[in-house]
């Protein structure tokens, strides 16, 4: 699902979001309640009113936040205590006031707010993760006391949820799905997964992955997981997003997925193909009259609009031109979806690489 933070995915409108063949998209409760607040959306008709979107609309519950923001919070086993983005002030985050802004805003599926750190000590984690601010808030930490941190996130995450489904006043009409925490530890994974799936939900996430690990660690966890997580009901994986990550988990078991990668990649000139990504910032397109890429039905390309002339768009700084590769990438992982679903109904799982090439070893970008 294309991630809307803040009741909008950037650039974008309704309509060009509906034409990827989108049908759900993510929107941030935290964000939310800050600007212009969960009273207001609910005051004028609810989050899907407000953004004039008329599918289904899941919400976050700031629970990411406690990791992605850590420099500016403190987590204890009562919540999160924020300092607002917006104006400095405090801002206490709690089960019951999450589930209070979701409810208020009003989303067909809402998360249980969860505690999650890092998934693996700070010290092992690749260049880019150490720069993230709980990294440098938890560099210090021993690898014994980071598992002693990943143990009390798994704990807080079943009392929060607990705690979330005794607040939650909408259960008849928002689905409320919990959230399997551990890192990469296998075990308290399945302590989590057994701790969450004991309360009946109307689904499962996994969450805690994509957060610092290497792509061997993040496909060990989710196919562990994804076993842990009741067959009957929706299997979640939040915030996944590269193609053959996708296809891996798909094939573990899980469902649903989001993650900013096709938008974020796009504002930086990043468009995906079936054989990989193209940089349109590269001056080999100066001259190049195709589109992104042959064949592709999104509005972007059977709009005919070049290569050439999105590079000439990002040189620039157009804002044009992230909004047509948003439009682009988004469908270009939708895409991916409808075929993964008739590669199943039609038991033809192995030949999906011949279509889409970038499944198979990593390909070099252009």
């Amino acid at each position: 699902m294309p991630v809307g933070t803040r009741a909008t995915v950037k650039g974008l409108t309704p309509q060009q979001i509906e034409a990827t063949g989108s049908e759900i998209i993510l929107n941030n409760a935290y964000h939310l309640m800050l600007r212009p607040s969960d009273q207001l959306i609910a005051k004028l008709g609810g989050v899907h009113k407000f953004m004039q979107w008329d599918k289904p609309i899941l919400t976050d519950s700031g629970g990411y936040q406690a990791w992605s923001m850590a420099d500016i919070n403190k987590v204890n086993d009562n919540g999160v205590t924020f300092k607002s983005i917006i104006d400095g002030s405090t801002i206490e985050m709690t089960p019951e006031r999450s589930i209070e802004v979701q409810n208020n805003l009003g989303a067909d599926i809402i998360m249980a707010f969860d505690d999650c750190p890092s998934s693996v000590a700070p010290q092992t984690q690749n260049l880019a993760r150490r720069r993230h601010a709980q990294v440098a808030r938890e560099g210090t930490m021993t690898e014994e006391q980071h598992e002693i941190r990943l143990e009390q996130s798994i704990d807080r995450t079943t009392d929060w949820l607990a705690r979330c489904t005794a607040a939650h006043q909408r259960p008849d009409d928002q689905a409320l799905f919990g959230i399997v925490q551990g890192g990469t530890n296998l075990e308290l994974r399945s302590r989590s997964a057994e701790q969450i799936c004991n309360v009946d939900l109307p689904g499962y996430a996994i969450g805690g992955v994509a957060v610092g690990e290497s792509p061997e660690l993040i496909a060990e966890v989710i196919h562990f997981t994804a076993g842990l997580l009741p067959a009957q009901k929706p299997r979640y994986l939040m915030g996944v997003g590269y193609e053959r990550d996708l296809v891996s988990a798909i094939a573990a078991g899980m469902d649903m997925f989001d993650c900013v990668l096709p938008t974020r990649n796009a504002r930086n000139g990043q468009a995906f193909t079936k054989n990989g990504q193209i940089h349109l910032r590269n001056a080999c397109f100066s001259e190049d009259s195709s589109v992104i890429e042959n064949g592709c039905t999104c509005t972007t390309c059977s709009g005919n609009y070049s290569r050439a002339y999105l590079r000439h768009l990002f040189m620039s700084k157009e804002m044009l031109a992230g909004i047509l590769v948003s439009v682009h990438n988004i469908h270009h992982f939708q895409s991916l979806m409808v075929d993964i679903r008739v590669a199943i109904r039609d038991d033809s799982w192995s030949a999906l690489p011949d279509c889409w090439p970038v499944l198979m070893e990593p390909q070099k970008t252009t």
